[in-house]
C-alpha cells in the first residue's frame, strides 16, 4: 500500500522527533560508529533540525499520514556543508547530508523522494553539481544514488575520526 509522501521544511514542533529519528537510524546501522564512539556526531544528529539556522541550509522532512518518515539536510552553498575533506571548498555546488528514513518507512520510496527533492532544489538554486557523502555501512543507499547518476569522487573522501567517508557527485 503506497502513501503520499510530502517533502517540506521541518517545523519547530517536529525538530526533536526528527533528531530522535536520525539518532535511531544511524545508531542501528551495522558497521557504523556508535554513540559511545562518536558522541559529538550523535549530539549533532539529535539537534539536526537546528542546522536550518545556518545560512543557505535547509532541513527537510518527508511526511506521510501526519508522521515523519525521514529527513535530510540540504546546503545550497557548500561552505556550510560541515564535512571533512574538500567538499566545503567546492564552488557552484549544492550538497545534502544525513539523509535518513525511519525503519517503518523503508521501501516506500522516501529516500528517492528526498533525493529527487534535493536534486530539483540544487537545479533551482543554479548550481552545477550536487555533492553527497556516504559510508560502507550505507551500501544500500549507494545503488540508489548511482541510479540517480551520482559518480564516486575520490577527491571528496575523508576520515571522520578514523572512519572512512566516501564522496559522490551528480552533474546537473
Amino acid at each position: 500500500m503506497s502513501q503520499e509522501i510530502i517533502i517540506r521544511s521541518v517545523s519547530r514542533k517536529e525538530k526533536s522527533t526528527l533528531g530522535e529519528l536520525m539518532v535511531e537510524v544511524y545508531s542501528n546501522l551495522p558497521g557504523f560508529p556508535s554513540p559511545d564512539e562518536q558522541p559529538d556526531y550523535y549530539k549533532m544528529l539529535k539537534n539536526i533540525a537546528d542546522l536550518d539556522q545556518n545560512p543557505n541550509t535547509d532541513v527537510f522532512v518527508a511526511v506521510g499520514s501526519e508522521q515523519i518518515l525521514g529527513g535530510v539536510v540540504y546546503f545550497s552553498d557548500m561552505v556550510q556543508y560541515g564535512s571533512g575533506g574538500t567538499a566545503t571548498q567546492q564552488k557552484n555546488a549544492s550538497g545534502f547530508r544525513l539523509l535518513a528514513v525511519s525503519k517503518d518507512a523503508r521501501g516506500l520510496g522516501v529516500g528517492k523522494a528526498l533525493t529527487n527533492y534535493c536534486i530539483a532544489k540544487a537545479k533551482k538554486d543554479g548550481n552545477k553539481e550536487l555533492i553527497i557523502h556516504t559510508t560502507e555501512a550505507m551500501k544500500v543507499a549507494w545503488s540508489m544514488y548511482e541510479n540517480f547518476g551520482f559518480k564516486r569522487s575520490v577527491d571528496l573522501d575523508f576520515l571522520q575520526e578514523g572512519f572512512p567517508v566516501y564522496g559522490f557527485r551528480l552533474s546537473l
